[in-house]
């Protein structure tokens, strides 16, 4: 893009605010903001021209001033009985409105607007106005509805070449189809919009507010790869255009949960922190529980535990249950019974699939930590059900970690090596360090129980410095522990493998099942298994012959 050339003092009202349109063409919109707010500042600007001021407002993150320029231009439009253009001011006050939670506001423009176009021919403002009426019917629960009457919105967008229109309500079908269960042909619509978003074909404030909707879909389908891809996209747009603010509010949010994923921890909690502060201007919204919980997630991954229960605390202000993330702090924090408690309360209150997939993935987790296989496994079955029905390959990963630790938990180590390898392929695809991670820590328990100690060590290894690289400082520590509680090379005299060994040395030790299970990283009743098999290879009838075995071998 060309540097803007200086306005100069000697240029009349008319070849200054033609300097300012070619800005806006240029799409230096700080420079374009600057001249034509202060060509209206000297006399106030013609209603075509307010309009395009507050286009560029709203760009540059001005949201007041725009919403104050739009409002100006439609009293302006409608001084000259110019009801199409007046309406269209009006809706985009509505719409604006809408999408801020500011409903009251938004149906008295929506209205204003409606009943400005009701003596009025065919006109594209028309075809925008159906745009609200499809969103109420995704969000009330009619997503059929919602697609028909997106659909005419496109036809009219398409009868008169309003690309904005057509772009618009092809997003909204990809939406509706998505909420039918359409998910393949819903994300097609998806990537069309998006293709007319990244060749230039929309204006730019229609860019930001399709790629938001996106960005949106993608999370509630978890098809995260798309929504990289399409970040991506995007990013190299706007970095032309360095004035503009395309990404605001639950955007924002969505863009931290990618960066998260992805280990950039520095940026997701920048992106949470900017959503916070933007969804707090004018006055607080309810979108920014969403934000708050991000930021505590973040928090929460780095052992900032304080930090983190506040920004829970935060966010269930907002209506946003501070859960899985804070059942997970608990569990981190060591009261197993408080997470228990928890998870289990929330997995009652939360069915819709989508909304269940983060939260069963947490329960299997802290139940299994709570020794209640029975319900860790009815939990991973759901979440596998889950995955299939969405297809995604981040649900994918997580129901098959979430299998081969239930499966470590039956007593299945092979079993749950193949599901874990599984997830940790699929972690890696994904570029989600952290959670690839998490899962080879797993893999290491697999590797023990099935007495490969030089792979557990590797993958504890592995795991330790992921974590490190991250500052995922909690993560670290339990791997070191488990790295300190290595079995020995050498099985010891007799028929018992290394895992075998390390149960009998801490029977002989004195300590409980219970006591062996916490300190080795194994259930309970993988410790019973471990000894019966001990106590038939010895040919041993009790825990005080096993004691005197112990010594007998220098054991302990």
């Amino acid at each position: 893009m060309k540097s803007p050339v200086p306005i100069s003092k000697s240029m009349t009202r008319e070849q200054a605010l033609g300097r300012a349109r070619e800005l806006v063409r240029a799409q230096a919109w700080g420079a374009a903001f600057a001249q034509l707010s202060a060509a209206d500042s000297e006399r106030p600007l013609e209603p075509e021209d307010l309009a395009e001021l507050a286009q560029v407002a709203l760009l540059i993150g001005k949201d007041a001033e725009g919403a104050d320029l739009l409002s100006r231009a439609h009293q302006g439009f409608l001084s000259r009985g110019a009801a199409q253009p007046a309406a269209r001011c009006a809706f985009w006050l509505g719409f604006t409105a809408l999408l801020n939670g500011e409903y009251a506001k938004a149906g008295g423009w929506l209205s204003r607007a409606t009943r400005l176009l009701e003596d009025q021919p065919a006109c594209v403002e028309k075809g925008y106005l159906l745009l609200p009426i499809g969103y109420r019917s995704v969000h009330g629960g009619d997503p059929v509805e919602a697609h028909a009457t997106f659909m005419q919105a496109a036809a009219i967008g398409d009868h008169f070449g309003d690309k904005d229109l057509s772009t618009l309500a092809l997003q909204g079908q990809g939406r509706a189809l998505i909420r039918q269960g359409e998910i393949s042909k819903g994300v097609t619509l998806l990537d069309e919009a998006m293709v007319a978003v990244t060749a230039g074909e929309v204006s730019p404030l229609t860019a930001g507010g399709v790629y938001c909707s996106v960005i949106e879909a993608c999370g509630e389908i978890f098809d995260l790869r798309r929504a990289q891809e399409w970040t991506t996209a995007l990013e190299k747009w706007c970095a032309s255009q360095p004035d503009m603010v395309p990404y605001r509010g639950h955007c924002l949010i969505r863009r931290a949960e990618l960066l998260q994923l992805h280990g950039a921890w520095d940026d997701a909690l920048q992106e949470a922190q900017r959503a916070s502060e933007w969804l707090s201007r004018p006055s607080p919204k309810p979108p920014i529980g969403a934000a708050f919980y991000r930021v505590g997630e973040v928090h929460r991954l780095r052992g900032a535990f304080t930090e983190a229960e506040g920004a829970y605390r935060e966010a269930s202000q907002w209506d946003r249950t501070p859960q899985p993330g804070l059942a997970r702090l608990r569990l981190a924090q060591g009261n197993i019974a408080a997470a228990n408690a928890a998870i289990r309360r929330i997995a009652e209150e939360v069915q819709h699939a989508g909304s269940r997939a983060m939260i069963l993935d947490a329960y299997v987790e802290i139940v299994l930590a709570a020794q209640d296989v029975t319900a860790a496994r009815a939990a991973a079955d759901e979440l596998a059900q889950i995955a299939e029905q969405y297809g995604a390959p981040f649900l994918h990963a997580l129901s098959s970690r979430a299998t081969g630790a239930v499966l470590l938990a039956e007593q299945d180590a092979r079993g749950a090596l193949t599901a874990l390898k599984k997830s940790w392929k699929a972690w890696c695809k994904l570029e989600a360090p952290y959670e690839a991670s998490q899962t080879r820590v797993l893999i290491a328990v697999a590797c023990r129980e099935l007495g490969d100690e030089d792979a557990a060590v590797s993958e504890l290894a592995a795991a330790r410095k992921a974590f490190q690289r991250l500052g995922a400082t909690v993560d670290v520590s339990r791997v070191e522990s488990l790295s300190l509680n290595k079995t020995p090379a050498a099985p010891g005299p007799g028929p018992l493998t290394t895992r075998e060994v390390e149960v009998l040395k801490q029977v002989a030790s004195g300590m409980t099942n219970r006591a062996i299970a916490k300190k080795l990283f194994i259930s309970e009743k993988t410790v019973a298994r471990h000894l019966s098999n001990i106590f038939t290879k010895l040919d041993l009838s009790s825990r005080a012959a096993a004691t005197a075995y112990a010594f007998k071998h220098d054991l302990v």
